[in-house]
């Protein structure tokens, strides 16, 4: 039994002999020995600061059914109204496109003080509203029913609106001024108007806006105003109105094309194109 034990040990020897001496041999070709992994090393700890304990650290859980979320500007992903991306696309696309002399007018609009001096002279000739004007007709089917009725009525002294009037006003060559809104939509109500007055002679201006005509003729909105006459007190104040809208209008330089201003995108990549022509032509002298 000694010797059986003896037989079986020494294969166990032998094992563990040639386990060892394969460990010593060179690692198999084509595979790298690993190296053994460095000791853990301690960072060196920063001394913790003092804490107020009245002051309890309490952070945010932004998570579904937690804190409320930060606020953040969310203007880009607002599905906004249909008039108003319209409006935003229309205005892009007369950047863009070529605008041809008669519609590059209405972008030439008179200067905030002018129009200023311009509305303020036309809020004093505005004509009468709803209210007015039925207290006027009760009054006259008073007088009327009184027998005591007067034949000398004077015409009123007010601002002309409706572009069918106004037109006829031009034509006839009774309109001393015209003022026009340059938001009208479509602008082949009114493109015309400003050829119209400079053949006949008759002094206009572009002011912005539509609304705000109206708003003088007790209206939403007015395509066109016109002033016939004024008072002999306004007589000096509408003279120089009139020459200053004058020279800038009627008198003034020829309007060219406008829009083909491109985006911020497309100038960069024309900026570089013509630095790459720049620099060839350089190479090639």
């Amino acid at each position: 039994t000694a010797g059986a034990g003896l037989v079986l040990f020494k294969p166990r020897l032998a094992g563990a002999a040639g386990s060892a001496a394969r460990s010593d041999m060179a690692p198999p070709k084509g595979k790298k020995r690993v190296a053994p992994a460095p000791a853990a090393v301690k960072k060196p700890t920063k001394p913790e600061k003092a804490t107020n304990p009245l002051f309890e650290k309490r952070p945010k859980n932004f998570g579904v059914g937690g804190a409320p979320p930060p606020k953040t500007d969310l203007h880009r992903y607002v599905k906004w109204p249909k008039y108003v991306r319209l409006q935003r696309q229309r205005r892009v696309l007369n950047q863009r496109l070529k605008v041809p002399p008669a519609l590059n007018r209405f972008t030439k609009t008179l200067d905030k003080n002018t129009a200023q001096t311009l509305f303020k002279l036309l809020l004093k000739y505005r004509p009468e509203d709803k209210a007015a004007k039925k207290q006027r007709l009760l009054s006259e089917a008073e007088a009327r029913e009184s027998k005591s009725e007067t034949s000398d009525k004077k015409k009123p002294v007010v601002v002309k609106y409706g572009i069918n009037h106004i037109t006829t006003l031009v034509e006839n060559g009774k309109a001393q001024l015209v003022a026009i809104a340059h938001d009208v939509d479509p602008i082949e109500l009114v493109v015309w108007l400003p050829a119209l007055c400079k053949k006949m002679g008759v002094p206009y201006c572009i002011v912005k806006g539509k609304a705000r005509l109206g708003a003088v003729v007790h209206k939403k909105t007015a395509t066109a105003v016109a002033l016939t006459v004024v008072k002999n007190e306004d007589q000096r104040e509408f003279a120089k109105l009139v020459e200053t809208v004058k020279q800038t209008y009627n008198d003034g330089p020829r309007v060219n094309w406008g829009g083909g201003i491109m985006g911020p995108k497309s100038q960069a990549k024309t900026r570089k194109r013509e630095k790459e022509v720049a620099h060839e032509h350089a190479l090639r002298a």
